[in-house]
């Protein structure tokens, strides 16, 4: 996806997060009800515009991959590009395998116009379907598991275009 055409709204910048912005993240994944069990700020990118943040999204490590989740952008600053362009940035950034998981429809197809393509569970890597202790591998598992018993509409998706590895 060209993303050339893309710019920040004036006053606005995208960083990389620091440690006073952690609160700030946390108001923003909770006001979307996202999880917010597997925030690190240390791997946020954010937008601040003026003195607010308004967007925010992490890229979690792993050992062979990488999750782009936790990607919020203010309701009062959706419709301007923000998210387009933090995603852009976040696959940009990625040097692994890029992962994420989305509730519904909507979303699968904003993430779509990225080169992120729809997968099963089963055709996750085995290291991210396997046991683990409070790691990715944990938060995929318990997804599908929500997805069968409680019919959650997520979804999981794969990057499949040019990574900077």
């Amino acid at each position: 996806m060209n993303q050339s055409n893309l710019s920040l709204p004036s006053g606005c910048m995208l960083r990389k997060a620091t440690s006073a912005d952690k609160w700030s993240i946390l108001l923003l994944v909770f006001s979307a009800k996202l999880d917010p069990t597997q925030l690190n700020w240390q791997q946020f990118w954010v937008i601040e515009c003026g003195d607010n943040l308004v967007a925010c999204g992490q890229l979690r490590n792993f050992s062979g991959a990488q999750e782009l989740g936790s990607l919020v952008v203010a309701s009062a600053w959706r419709g301007r590009g923000l998210g387009t362009l933090l995603t852009q940035h976040l696959i940009n950034t990625a040097t692994q395998p890029l992962y994420l998981e989305c509730l519904g429809e909507r979303l699968a197809q904003f993430y779509s116009r990225f080169n992120f393509v729809l997968i099963s569970f089963e055709d996750l890597p085995q290291f991210l379907r396997t046991t683990g202790l409070c790691t990715l591998n944990d938060k995929f598992r318990l997804s599908q598991l929500a997805k069968k018993l409680l019919k959650v509409p997520v979804i999981f998706m794969e990057y499949r275009g040019h990574t900077n590895s």
